[in-house]
């Protein structure tokens, strides 16, 4: 009888770890892109995420800043060695899909507000939390531009 109910318990668990696969197969592609350094990882990772969605339109996309990432969606920020504004590369995204999150926790300790971000931006309660829950609980791939 032990040995029965062995075998059930492990066939239960292949069945369950087969449905998780399934499940996270099913359905577009979901990544988040994690941005901790605008300076460094801006126009890099905005380029990425135009030519990811050029390749897979149907990617489901949410951009996590924190840190010195929330500057890239800051009024007027702009990438110092092109000069080039990041909102309109932003507005561009958003309007296919892309959603742009800036922790709140940054805003606290950098003593800013949320009326200093452009209109495309959201916010969330932490960044960190967010990129972890959005891989383990809802499937994300994580990509770091």
């Amino acid at each position: 009888m032990k040995k029965i109910l062995t075998i059930l318990f492990a066939a239960m668990l292949a069945i369950g770890f087969v449905s998780i696969a399934k499940s996270q197969s099913n359905g577009p592609t979901k990544v988040v892109y994690h941005i901790d350094d605008a300076e460094a990882q801006g126009l890099k990772g905005l380029r990425n995420i135009r030519n990811h969605l050029d390749t897979a339109p149907k990617t489901v996309i949410i951009v996590v800043t924190h840190a010195n990432g929330v500057d890239l969606l800051m009024e007027g920020a702009k990438d110092k060695k092109s000069d080039t504004e990041y909102a309109p590369l932003v507005s561009a995204l958003k309007s296919r899909g892309v959603k742009f999150e800036v922790c709140e926790i940054t805003l606290k300790n950098r003593n800013l507000k949320k009326d200093q971000f452009i209109l495309d931006a959201d916010f969330t309660p932490s960044g960190v939390v967010r990129v972890a829950d959005l891989q383990y609980k809802d499937g994300f791939a994580y990509i770091k531009p």
